[in-house]
C-alpha cells in the first residue's frame, strides 16, 4: 500500500483523539491533521517527534492532511486504521498470508460479511467447500519489540472474538489476524491488563478451534507492506510502556 503526496512534519500536540497539530518540516507551516487512528498512542505522541502526513485537500473535509505514520526512535509505525483490512485481503489472495488448517484454494473472498450480530472483516470460500471468517485487527502498541493489542479497551473486538467462537462451533473455520503496523517485533500478544475479558475470550475461542495469527509490516512514510508471520503467544506478559 503506497501513499502519495506525503510530507514530513513535527508533531506539536493532539488536543483530542481525532486531530493533531503539526509543523511541516519543509516550510515551517503549522497545520492540523486528521489522525487516522483513535487509539491512545501515548507511547509515541510526544512533542517534536517526526510524523508522516498525506496532503489530501477537499471541500468536504475539515483538514487538508491525514496523519498516517509516526517515528518511534529510528523506526516508522503506521497508524492508519483503514490499512490492515486491505493488506490482509491482498495478502490472503496472493498467498503471502497463509491460514493454517485450510486445504483448498481460495475461490471467493468478500470484504465484510455479516454473521449473527457481527460483521466480520473477511469471508472466504475454497474449492474444498471450506467457509472461513477472518477478523482483522491492526496492532500499533509496542514495548521491547513485543507487539500487543489493544491499547484501549475494545468492546467491538471482544464481541467479534465471542461471535467468531460461535461461528467456529457452527462449522466455519475462524481466525483472528493481527496486522502489526511496524517491523521490529519478536512476538505478539494480548494486552491482558488493558482488557482481561478479551484475553479470556480468545483463550476460550482457541479451545474451540479459533486460531490467532500475526504478521508484521515493513513501514516507511510512503509505504506499508506485509513482511513475515510473527509468533503469537497469548500468555506472554506484556509490559505497558504507558505505565509509570
Amino acid at each position: 500500500m503506497k501513499y502519495t503526496n506525503v510530507c514530513l512534519a513535527k508533531f506539536i500536540e493532539r488536543p483530542n483523539r481525532f486531530i493533531a497539530h503539526c509543523q511541516l518540516i519543509d516550510t515551517g507551516e503549522e497545520v492540523i491533521a486528521h489522525v487516522k487512528n483513535t487509539g491512545r498512542g501515548k507511547e509515541v505522541f510526544f512533542p517534536g517527534v517526526e510524523v508522516a502526513l498525506v496532503y489530501c485537500p477537499s471541500k468536504t473535509r475539515k483538514t487538508d492532511y491525514d496523519l498516517v505514520a509516526i517515528k518511534k526512535k529510528e523506526a516508522w509505525f503506521n497508524i492508519d486504521s483503514q490499512i490492515p483490512n486491505a493488506l490482509a485481503a491482498d495478502g490472503l489472495l496472493s498467498g503471502q498470508i497463509q491460514l493454517p488448517g485450510i486445504s483448498g484454494e481460495i475461490i471467493h473472498l468478500k470484504r465484510e460479511k455479516t454473521f449473527k450480530h457481527s460483521k466480520f472483516d473477511i469471508y472466504i470460500e475454497t474449492n474444498q467447500s471450506e467457509k472461513i471468517f477472518v477478523e482483522v485487527k491492526g496492532m500499533t502498541l509496542e514495548n521491547y519489540q513485543i507487539g500487543a493489542f489493544p491499547d484501549a479497551p475494545s468492546l467491538r473486538g471482544l464481541k467479534h472474538v465471542e461471535e467468531l467462537t460461535l461461528a467456529q462451533r457452527e462449522g466455519y473455520q475462524c481466525y483472528v489476524l493481527f496486522i502489526i503496523q511496524f517491523e521490529e517485533v519478536k512476538l505478539a500478544t494480548i494486552h491482558t491488563d488493558m482488557q482481561p475479558a478479551l484475553y479470556t475470550a480468545i483463550q476460550k475461542g482457541k479451545q474451540d478451534g479459533l486460531q490467532v495469527l500475526a504478521y508484521n509490516c515493513h513501514v516507511t512514510p510512503e509505504e506499508i507492506l506485509i513482511k513475515n508471520q510473527i509468533e503469537f503467544q497469548l500468555e506472554y506478559p506484556f509490559e505497558d510502556p504507558n505505565k509509570i
